[in-house]
C-alpha cells in the first residue's frame, strides 16, 4: 500500500494564503479550527468519512464546504495549504496526494500557533486530568472579568455554546493535549501552543497506544514546562509529586497550588453543597477569598484554584474571578445532567482514566450523599481498552452501590491477552464485596438499568464517547416513551 512521502521544506504556511483545506475536518479540533480560520475570512474546505450531526450541522452553518470521504481528487481545487488532522494517516489516499501535488501542509496545532497565538498572550493548561474543565474555567471567567479571550478546548463551554473563540482582549487560552500531532509529528500537540503563561494540573501514565511508559510522559511534559519563557510563569499542582518533579526543569517562576503546606496558593475547608463547592482560598498562608464553584469534587476545586492564582498573577482583582466562577455554566459531557425522569437523575461524564473515574464518582457522591448511585462505564480509549490499567480499574470505584461494565470493543493490533476484560473487573469489585455487572451490549444494560433503577437513584453514565445514545434511551426508557 502506498504512503506518503511528505516534503519537510513544505510544512509551512506559506505567504499569501487564502484557499485552505482541512483533512479530518469533522474531528473536534479541526472542526473548531475550520470555524475560526472561517471567521478570519479564509475560503475554508474540509474532507473526512465520519460526516454527520452535530458537527455536520456546525460545518454547514459555518459556510465550510464538506467533501465526503478521503479521495485525491479532493485536493485538486489546488488549496493553498492543508491542514492535516490528527486522524489522517500515510496510507490515506488524500495524503499521498498531497504529497504529490507538493502543497503546503501543516497540522493542527501548527495551524492555531501561526494562525492565532502569534500577537496573543497564550494561557496554556496542560496535564493528564482536569485539561477541558480548567481551561473551560479559566476562559469562562476571564470573558466574565470583560477580558474577552480568544480559546480552543477539547469540549463545548455552556456560556459560550461552543469550543471556540477568536477574542479580541489579547489573551488566548488553549487546552494543551500531550497526544501526537499528526502522523509526520509525532511530538506532543502542546509543543506547538508558544505557551506565554501555563497550568500543569496532573502527570500520570495515559495513552498507551503512543507513549510507552511514565518516563516517556514525563519527557514530552519537561519539554513543554520548558517552552515556558523566563519573564513567564508556571501554576503546578504540587500535591501531584511527578508535576513536581517536571517542573524543577522549567526556566521560570513555578507557582505551586494545592493543599499541601508548602504550596503558594492552598485550599482550605472545602464543604461539597449539592453540586456546587464553597472553599477558601489561602495565598502564602494568608486568607485570599472565600469562592464559590457550581461543581463538586476536590479535584474541580483545584482546577479552581489554578485559575484564580493564574488570573491574581496576571492583576485581575478577587471579586470579578470570584463572580466568574459562581456564574459558570459548566462543561457538555462533564458531570452534565442529561435529564431526570420519576425522580431518577441521569449524568454524563467523560471520565475513562482510572484516577478521573475514581475522582469523578466520589464527587459525585458527595453531591448526592443521601441517593443510591449506579454507575455505568464504558472503556473505550485506546488506553482502556488495554490491559494496562486492568489492576487499577479494580481501585477506581470506591463509591456506587451497582456498577456496571460494558464490554469493550477489541482492538484490532493488540493480543487479546493484552487487552482489557470487564469480566475481570467486575470479578476483581465482587471480590472486594461491590454489586458489579458486565454486559456486552447496550441494549443488554438499557435492560438491566430500567429494571433495577428505582425513584431517587442517580444513574452516572461514564464514557469518552458517544456510548450507542445511551443517555437519551435511557430517559426515554425510564419515561415509558421506547421499548427499546
Amino acid at each position: 500500500m502506498k504512503a506518503a512521502v511528505l516534503d519537510p521544506a513544505l510544512n509551512e504556511v506559506p505567504a499569501n494564503v487564502r484557499r485552505i483545506h482541512l483533512m479530518g475536518v469533522c474531528g473536534t479540533g479541526m472542526a473548531a479550527l475550520a470555524g475560526m480560520l472561517k471567521e478570519r475570512g479564509f475560503s475554508v474546505t474540509g474532507s473526512d468519512q465520519n460526516v454527520y450531526p452535530p458537527m455536520s450541522d456546525f460545518l454547514k452553518a459555518a459556510g465550510i464546504e464538506v467533501r465526503e470521504g478521503y479521495r485525491a481528487a479532493n485536493l485538486e481545487f489546488g488549496p493553498d495549504l492543508v491542514i492535516v488532522g490528527n486522524v489522517i494517516r500515510a496510507v490515506n489516499p488524500e495524503a499521498v496526494r498531497l504529497a504529490e501535488l507538493k502543497i503546503n501542509y501543516v497540522s493542527m496545532p501548527q495551524a492555531l500557533g501561526h494562525f492565532f497565538l502569534n500577537d496573543q498572550v497564550s494561557l496554556v493548561v496542560a496535564g493528564t486530568h482536569g485539561k477541558t474543565t480548567t481551561s473551560s474555567l479559566l476562559a469562562s471567567v476571564l470573558h466574565a472579568a470583560g477580558a474577552s479571550p480568544g480559546f480552543m478546548i477539547g469540549g463545548i463551554v455552556e456560556g459560550f455554546g461552543r469550543n471556540f473563540n477568536l477574542g479580541r482582549g489579547g489573551y488566548f487560552v488553549v487546552e494543551g493535549d500531550e497526544y501526537d500531532t499528526a502522523f509526520f509529528d509525532k511530538g506532543s500537540k502542546f509543543l506547538h501552543y508558544r505557551p506565554d503563561y501555563a497550568i500543569v494540573t496532573s502527570i500520570e501514565f495515559d495513552h498507551a497506544d503512543i507513549f510507552r511508559d511514565l518516563e516517556m510522559i514525563k519527557d514530552a511534559f519537561a519539554r513543554f514546562v520548558r517552552l515556558v519563557p523566563a519573564k513567564g510563569a508556571i501554576f503546578a499542582c504540587l500535591d501531584d509529586p511527578v508535576v513536581r518533579e517536571v517542573c524543577r526543569q522549567a526556566a521560570c517562576q513555578v507557582v505551586g497550588y494545592g493543599t499541601a503546606p508548602d504550596c503558594a496558593w492552598r485550599v482550605d475547608t472545602y464543604t461539597s453543597r449539592g453540586l456546587a463547592s464553597e472553599f477558601e482560598v489561602y495565598r502564602r498562608g494568608s486568607l485570599y477569598g472565600r469562592f464559590r464553584l457550581p461543581m463538586p469534587g476536590m479535584h474541580n476545586v483545584l482546577n479552581a484554584i489554578a485559575v484564580i492564582a493564574l488570573l491574581d498573577h496576571l492583576g485581575f482583582q478577587p471579586e470579578p474571578v470570584r463572580a466568574g466562577l459562581a456564574s459558570f455554566q459548566g462543561i457538555k459531557r462533564r458531570q452534565q445532567i442529561r435529564g431526570e425522569i420519576n425522580s431518577i437523575t441521569v449524568v454524563d461524564d467523560f471520565a475513562h482514566h482510572p484516577t478521573a473515574v475514581r475522582e469523578t464518582i466520589a464527587a459525585l457522591k458527595s453531591a448526592w450523599p443521601e441517593r443510591r448511585l449506579l454507575v455505568v462505564f464504558e472503556p473505550r480509549t485506546n488506553s482502556s481498552r488495554r490491559s494496562v490499567f486492568q489492576q487499577e480499574y479494580a481501585g477506581a470505584f470506591p463509591c456506587g452501590e451497582i456498577i456496571v461494565v460494558r464490554q469493550h470493543v477489541p482492538l484490532d493490533d493488540v493480543p487479546l491477552d493484552q487487552q482489557f476484560s470487564a469480566s475481570r473487573l467486575v470479578d476483581d469489585l465482587r471480590a472486594g464485596g461491590r454489586e458489579a455487572y458486565c454486559f456486552d451490549r447496550t441494549e443488554e444494560i438499557l435492560d438491566f438499568l430500567v429494571r433495577h433503577a428505582v425513584p431517587g437513584d442517580v444513574i452516572a453514565i461514564l464514557s469518552n464517547g458517544g456510548f450507542d445514545n445511551i443517555h437519551e434511551r435511557l430517559l426515554a426508557r425510564l419515561a415509558g416513551n421506547s421499548p427499546r
